[in-house]
């Protein structure tokens, strides 16, 4: 949407890539305080329902409000930054950032892993523009998402690479 109104991918992808990490910082931050605050069995379950949660979210797909199609009087920069930081909070993509910073204890290789994993997914979107986004079937993108986050939280569920607490 961003880059068919504003034909300038270069500001658009930087305004996501800052967002996406600061809001994934801020993600894995939190992620990381509540495993170190939280019962090792108390977050395991609680990570795990949060990724079987997440699969379930991930079959729902996102929309945009009439206002932030209507922010462009900011630029492609401004724009793309303001609407992916506010669209990501609370987001499954924020969620989950947080759930594998629990699961995992390293802030500094989940961030970066969502970040990019963001970047890959929106940078030819925003390149291609709407051409892409009408070819993509993003219903089995959907799926695919749904599948890895029902695995990861019944594999969580069951005790699978959670690292123990010292």
């Amino acid at each position: 949407m961003l880059a068919a109104r504003f034909r300038k991918p270069l500001p658009i992808i930087c305004g996501i890539a800052l967002a996406t990490l600061l809001n994934h910082t801020i993600a894995g931050l939190l992620g990381s305080w509540l495993a170190r605050s939280l019962d090792e069995n108390v977050l395991r379950w609680s990570v795990g329902l949060i990724f079987l949660a997440v699969a379930m979210w991930a079959l729902v797909p996102d929309r945009f409000t009439e206002k932030e199609r209507r922010s462009d009087r900011y630029g492609a920069f401004v724009t793309a930054f303001v609407s992916f930081f506010l669209v990501e909070i609370g987001d499954k993509t924020q969620i989950a950032t947080a759930a594998l910073a629990a699961h995992f204890g390293n802030v500094v290789a989940v961030v970066s892993g969502t970040t990019i994993g963001m970047l890959i997914a929106d940078v030819p979107a925003v390149v291609l523009g709407n051409v892409f986004a009408e070819k993509l079937p993003i219903r089995y993108v959907r799926y695919a998402a749904a599948l890895i986050f029902a695995v990861i939280g019944i594999l969580t569920l069951l005790g699978v690479g959670v690292p123990a607490k010292n």
